[in-house]
This record gives C-alpha cells, sequence and structure tokens, in this order.
C-alpha cells in the first residue's frame, strides 16, 4: 500500500465502522496535515507529540482546540453524522450512470 492510501482502502475509512465511502463523489481523500500548533491532523492516530491533549492540565483552555485548523477535510468523525453522510451521498452519480435521468423516466410508455 502505497503512502498515500495508508489510511484509506477505496476512498473509505475502513478504521471506523460508520465512516463513508468518499468514492464516487469527486472529492478526493486528503492527506493528513500538520496545523500551526505541530499538531498533525488527520492521520487517524489521534495522537501527536505537540497536543494539547498531551499536556492538558486546569491551565489550558478548551477553546485552544477549536477551529478549522483542527478539523480534516476528509478524515474526521463528523463525516459519520447521519446528516453529513447525506451531504456526501447526494454527490454519488445515480446507478447506472449515464444511461439514466435523475429526474425524467425515459423509458415512460415504451412498454
Amino acid at each position: 500500500m502505497s503512502k498515500k492510501d495508508e489510511n484509506s482502502l477505496d476512498d473509505t475509512l475502513p478504521h471506523q465502522a460508520s465512516a463513508p465511502s468518499w468514492k464516487g463523489t469527486g472529492i478526493s481523500m486528503q492527506k493528513p496535515f500538520i496545523n500551526e500548533h505541530g499538531v498533525v491532523i488527520g492521520d487517524s492516530f489521534y495522537d501527536s507529540k505537540q497536543s494539547p491533549l498531551n499536556k492538558w492540565s486546569d491551565e489550558i483552555d478548551p477553546a485552544i482546540m477549536s477551529g478549522d485548523q483542527w478539523v480534516h477535510p476528509t478524515n474526521d468523525i463528523g463525516w459519520n453524522t447521519s446528516e453529513n453522510r447525506e451531504l456526501i451521498e447526494s454527490k454519488k452519480k445515480p446507478e447506472g450512470f449515464p444511461f439514466t435521468h435523475p429526474d425524467k423516466d425515459a423509458g415512460y410508455g415504451q412498454d
């Protein structure tokens, strides 16, 4: 398995039981990235030495871990919600594409 595919299998996240499949959506799985705090986001290990979670104390404001720099575009637990799964499913072409029309029955009255 190449470095690109080490966390995915056929555009899915097999390590997350409820993770949606990105296959057929036109959206590519994104690689992990390092945010401005030096924490790796999207590697599925959730354990960077620089993570505030590894240095937690009463003095750390939880707001430090809010914002887009803590969210991976394709490998985030938030995609497992039913609402977000619907967003992904809506981007997939209907089965039978390109021979079907999304809102017309081309065979109506032909039988």
